[in-house]
């Protein structure tokens, strides 16, 4: 199959989930500190970019495709500077909806060359308030009345945006126009997304939703997780990513097919999970089969974790790596 880039350029996708800055420190670490057995790092240059669901919308971006972001942030500095970087790249920001006392969520990473040294957050995870998620529901169904959405990727941090009620809310709402479903779960609503068109969880996902030791280097034990899955939460499709050993698909086109994970020299893994779900997801709107979504999302995730720091998915070499 010749990668369908064309397809993928006429799309429009809705992201919807936990947005984030992304916020980075270099520099170099010569000495301890004398107030502390601590290392100090002289810095040399920072950066800032947009993570989370928002970084899923920024592959969706990079893959050519248009897309839109729902989602909640705070009224405070770090929340308008975001909305600026959504707004300066061309990612729909009608229902990003500021909630007043909540802090917008900031990861703030400190790297020695590409050696992570600490990170620092900032964020509220506690659920957002009953007024924030009307809106957001409202403007979800404004903009769903007013554009073409071709797939709804609910991309789940356990910041507090998704809840068990609004997971239920955006599928339906998502059957009833016949719009596909994706899903990159996190613990707390693990068990509230039934019946999406693609269920994306990671290895450490898959064990803790499920509460079962899962071995990935035994077939069995993975393949009755996966079937587990399938049985509580009957997903048409599930993509369970494996880091560097690739990822397993199971669905009702393709039974218990390993995808083998691509020798990489391996940089920096963040982000990687954001660029598989939105390969995935553009590839199932797209039309692609089965073996194709997962052969993409598998190139892409490996080919991002090549870099350093959380960056976005090249179209040109993933079109060219997985049509060679």
């Amino acid at each position: 199959m010749t990668f369908p880039i064309n397809r993928i350029s006429k799309l429009t996708a809705l992201v919807v989930g936990d947005v984030m800055i992304d916020a980075y420190l270099w520099g170099e670490i010569n000495r301890q500190s004398p107030e502390s057995p601590v290392p100090v790092l002289l810095k040399s240059g920072k950066d800032s970019r947009i993570g989370g669901a928002g970084n899923v919308a920024r592959n969706i971006l990079a893959m050519g495709a248009k897309v839109h972001l729902a989602s909640v942030i705070g009224n405070d500095i770090s929340g308008k500077y975001l909305e600026q970087l959504l707004e300066e790249i061309g990612i729909g920001t009608g229902a990003v909806i500021t909630e007043h006392a909540r802090t917008t969520t900031v990861k703030t990473r400190m790297i020695e060359g590409t050696k992570h040294m600490l990170r620092v957050d900032e964020e509220t995870t506690d659920p957002i308030n009953g007024d924030s998620t009307q809106k957001l529901k409202s403007e979800i169904v404004k903009l769903l009345d007013s554009q073409q959405i071709d797939v709804i990727i609910i991309e789940d941090y356990d910041k507090g945006v998704m809840s068990k009620k609004f997971a239920r809310f955006l599928i339906d709402l998502a059957a009833s126009r016949n719009i596909p479903t994706t899903v990159d779960p996190k613990l707390d609503n693990f068990h509230s997304y039934k019946g999406v068109d693609l269920f994306k969880p990671n290895l450490k996902e898959l064990r803790e939703g499920l509460g079962l030791e899962v071995n990935p280097n035994h077939k069995y034990s993975l393949e009755s997780a996966v079937e587990t899955l399938h049985q509580v939460l009957t997903p048409k499709m599930s993509l369970t990513t494996l880091g560097a050993g690739g990822m397993w698909l199971h669905s009702s086109e393709v039974n218990h097919h390993y995808q083998n994970g691509i020798a990489r020299n391996v940089v920096d893994v963040s982000g990687a999970g954001d660029t598989v779900i939105a390969v995935a997801s553009l590839m199932l709107a797209a039309g692609a089969g089965d073996l194709e979504i997962a052969k993409a999302a598998n190139i892409a995730g490996g080919q991002v974790c090549e870099k350093s720091g959380v960056v976005m998915v090249d179209s040109n070499a993933l079109a060219k790596e997985f049509e060679a």
